[in-house]
């Protein structure tokens, strides 16, 4: 069975883009980014830009990271996958990133949410925006602990230089 990813979360003023892999089991039973509670995106990513946005509802999460100027979207429009590992999607259809230019205006800086969604750094680099492959915030991602990512995400997510880097 195909599943289909969500549509980009962004505005006029988004200068940086973070692009995940695509949506977990929990992510597309709720229809939000980032929904599985021990995923700690939201976590991370409000400690970076100094907002509780793991105690927000969704909407609330959305409306603060917007007014950081951080948009949301994922590297896959569509997949087949059983379960939430990256490991286990097939026949993935890329998003369409021509998009990026007209619809986020402002853009910057791509952030990569892992080294799945990373493998795409260097299509997003070739099209004028800097790229950042972040340590990913999945559960899954035990190599790393929170404090560790934190410091990764925290420096890149508010530096705006325009070199290539990658984390690992």
């Amino acid at each position: 069975m195909t599943l289909a990813g969500f549509e980009p979360i962004g505005d006029h003023a988004t200068h940086t883009l973070i692009l995940g892999s695509f949506p977990g089991v929990a992510s597309l039973a709720a229809a939000q980014y980032y929904a599985h509670p021990r995923n700690q995106f939201w976590r991370l990513v409000g400690a970076a830009i100094g907002e509780p946005l793991h105690e927000l509802a969704y909407d609330d999460r959305l409306t603060r990271l917007l007014a950081h100027g951080i948009g949301l979207w994922d590297v896959l429009a569509a997949c087949e996958r059983e379960g939430s590992l990256d490991s286990a999607i097939r026949h993935a259809s890329p998003n369409d990133f021509a998009v990026l230019h007209t619809r986020f205006p402002a853009l910057r800086r791509v952030c990569f949410n892992g080294k799945t969604s990373g493998r795409f750094a260097p299509v997003i680099g070739a099209a004028g925006y800097a790229t950042r492959v972040l340590p990913s915030s999945s559960a899954a991602n035990a190599m790393l602990s929170f404090d560790q990512k934190l410091r990764l995400w925290r420096d890149l997510l508010t530096h705006d230089d325009t070199d290539q880097t990658r984390v690992r």
